[in-house]
């Protein structure tokens, strides 16, 4: 009788142990399955990522339309920052403002490398070089990089000694380690009514932007709440527009036919490089001591992480 209790027990446990592994087993790969589909529904909508950032990318396009040229005013950037709060005109040319600031912005950035960047670069100066007579600043293509998550920014700080640093660049990198390269392809490229020249980008494959910032937020729990971008937006800026056309190719008093150049000249830049295709595979963190630094070339201290998953 003990005997067939014992046994009885045994063929139990094992049982249970069973089912609590072949659950654990199986939670897990729905979990890495649901992590690197860069096509997986939305949680909130039922629609795919890639769908989700499609219907961002068609509103944003319709920004300088519905705004207009606010650029052209001198009007706020898309950071709550003025024109001239960033750049000025000095000797003929545009030169960055840089302001210190304190503490210094942490961002979490994907990083396209040159391989990827300079082409676009050398299209973008292409067509727009032409139209402005400095009134145009170029990002520097050694540093086009995907805005992922903030630790701490300028809109809502959040001091960190060394030592929290440190614990937010370690944390980051282990969220590194688990993340997979990402194939992506330029969707569109669009100009806001702020001025910004932006790629828009779709996920190919690799980890969805949705599931860095995800796993970003819980490595990064003093973060603020408050993040600059949509969870599922993937955009890099090309360039920045500072002000009116060549005055020799246009009145500056004709906002219709200003907007139409634009219009015409974003096209142009589509027909050139839509479907471009790159491979991003490191994630940066990134202490900027100026404010935006890596958008104006200002002072950063830059920890380098490979995406781990192959």
């Amino acid at each position: 009788m003990v005997m067939g209790r014992v046994r009885n027990w045994w063929n139990h446990s094992k049982t249970v142990a069973f089912i609590w592994f072949f659950s654990l087993a199986l939670f897990y790969s729905l979990f890495q399955m649901a992590l690197q589909n860069s096509t997986s529904p939305s949680s909130d909508s039922g629609i795919s990522n890639n769908q989700r950032r499609s219907i961002m990318y068609d509103k944003m396009a319709r920004d300088l339309d519905e705004r207009g040229a606010a650029f052209l005013k001198h009007g706020e950037t898309s950071q709550s920052l003025s024109l001239s709060d960033l750049f000025t005109l000095k000797d003929g040319s545009v030169r960055p403002v840089l302001k210190a600031v304190n503490p210094p912005v942490r961002a979490n950035v994907l990083y396209m490398s040159t391989e990827y960047s300079v082409p676009i670069s050398e299209a973008v100066k292409q067509v727009f070089d032409p139209y402005f007579d400095k009134a145009i600043w170029f990002q520097n293509s050694s540093l086009y990089h995907f805005s992922m998550f903030h630790a701490s920014h300028h809109i809502a700080p959040v001091p960190a000694s060394e030592v929290e640093i440190e614990a937010e660049v370690a944390a980051v990198r282990a969220v590194a380690e688990g993340l997979c390269p990402l194939e992506i392809v330029l969707d569109r490229v669009i100009l806001t009514s702020t001025g910004v020249l932006l790629g828009c980008w779709q996920v190919i494959s690799g980890t969805d932007p949705i599931s860095i910032r995800a796993m970003l937020r819980t490595a990064l729990p003093r973060a603020p709440e408050k993040q600059l971008y949509d969870a599922a937006i993937l955009h890099t800026s090309f360039a920045r527009l500072l002000g009116h056309p060549k005055a020799s190719l246009m009145d500056p008093d004709n906002t219709s036919k200003q907007l139409e150049l634009f219009h015409k000249l974003v096209t142009q830049l589509n027909n050139k490089i839509h479907g471009f295709k790159a491979v991003v595979s490191q994630l940066w963190y990134v202490e900027e001591y100026d404010v935006l630094a890596l958008a104006l070339n200002g002072r950063m201290k830059v920890r380098r992480f490979q995406l781990g998953c192959s």
